[in-house]
């Protein structure tokens, strides 16, 4: 490292003590479940686990990570009850993980306890859910999230809903139904933020029209710079000023570097033909990985390519508007100096040497993310006159 890049990244390093990453999306309690059905003992976050895992506490205080959404997620191909129960274990064990690490992580359901986190020295522990299929078109279930902690809800995951449509599925009913719109207004009600990451064009469109809150993109990048349906158009970026949402740059490589695409196609193909799912991260699966690359050289993304992400980003939405999500322990793959969750100086290293100023940085890392969740605690307490929504998916038949 040459004097220079060293010199940035001590100044990286020195800016996130003081302003410390929210990072909007981290799937290690999936991760935990997939690995060892949430058994911490066999895989204690105290412990590194690198080679493992993306992130234990040694590697989250090592990359500055100030508060963390962990994502509540369950494969959409989960349906019904099944989605439900296996959301509530994905909530559960992110409060077991809490309760066992107290002087390490705090649990965070206000902007305040944010706040207080950081003061403490602890990071912030929040969840999102990740997909509407996690509600089973239920208002009440929903409600039980958020009173159980859940501070997001990604409308879809891969596959589209009888009420929203998927970035990743064939168009069902053109962005929100009208049950859709109704989610979104009890999010608002409830003070739990809309998340667009995952959603069709269309249904970033229906929703940024039907909120009455911030929305945020948990973990998107830039559909201008790489042309992926899971990321962001500049139209809806160029909308956020006007909503206050916040647009949460991720590094998943097929996300951001055009040639990662058609690569992480072919690879995940080679999962399936072999029989099994292709958002495998297990031992086994990513062996098959491995060998896939060994024959097929994979197109490697570093933190300049999220960087170039987030100049788009900020240029386009501005500098009030952006953040961060890896989705460390979401993706097989990583960029090579954004390896895990110790790598956040790099980017922000990168950045600066880019001429951000401290007080962009301090936006983008910490600011941005506590002032969107307190914009939707504020709704929330204009809307507490307005009765808990008893609608069903038959107001999409009326």
């Amino acid at each position: 490292m040459d004097s220079t890049a060293g010199e940035y990244l001590d100044r990286a390093r020195a800016l996130l003590d003081d302003f410390p990453v929210v990072d909007g999306h981290n799937d290690l309690p999936w991760a935990l479940r997939e690995h060892v059905w949430y058994d911490l003992d066999r895989l204690d976050i105290a412990d590194d686990q690198t080679g493992q895992l993306h992130t234990d506490i040694a590697r989250l205080r090592k990359g500055g990570v100030g508060a963390q959404f962990w994502s509540v997620y369950v494969q959409s191909d989960m349906a019904g009850d099944d989605a439900v129960s296996a959301t509530l274990e994905q909530i559960d064990v992110v409060g077991r993980l809490i309760d066992r690490y107290p002087h390490d992580l705090a649990r965070a359901r206000t902007a305040d306890e944010m706040e207080t986190a950081r003061r403490e020295g602890r990071i912030a522990s929040l969840m999102g859910a990740e997909g509407g299929h996690s509600i089973n078109n239920s208002m009440a279930t929903l409600r039980a999230l958020y009173t159980l902690g859940v501070r997001y809800m990604t409308l879809t995951h891969n596959d589209n809903l009888r009420w929203a449509d998927s970035a990743t599925d064939e168009p069902g009913v053109g962005g929100l139904s009208a049950f859709g719109r109704e989610v979104v207004r009890e999010m608002n009600r409830l003070g739990m933020l809309v998340d667009l990451s995952h959603v069709a064009a269309t249904t970033m469109r229906d929703a940024l029209e039907a909120t009455e809150a911030p929305v945020i993109f948990s973990h998107s990048s830039s559909r201008a710079i790489c042309d992926h349906p899971r990321n962001i158009p500049d139209d809806v970026l160029a909308a956020l000023p006007a909503n206050g949402g916040v647009a949460m740059a991720t590094f998943v490589p097929k996300f951001i570097l055009p040639e990662a695409v058609a690569w992480t196609k072919a690879a995940d193909e080679n999962l399936r033909a072999h029989g099994f799912h292709h958002l495998d991260t297990k031992a086994e699966a990513m062996k098959l990985h491995e060998a896939f690359e060994a024959a097929n050289p994979r197109p490697a993304a570093t933190a300049s390519t999220v960087a170039d992400h987030l100049d788009h980003m900020r240029e386009v939405a501005g500098i009030d508007h952006v953040g961060i999500g890896g989705d460390f322990d979401g993706t097989a793959f990583t960029p090579t100096d954004l390896h895990d969750v110790a790598d956040y100086p790099n980017l922000i290293a990168e950045l600066l040497s880019r001429k951000w100023s401290t007080e962009d940085v301090s936006k983008l890392t910490w600011q941005n993310a506590v002032r969107v969740l307190r914009a939707a605690e504020s709704v929330a307490a204009s809307l507490s006159s307005r009765e808990p929504s008893r609608a069903t998916l038959a107001l999409d038949e009326a």
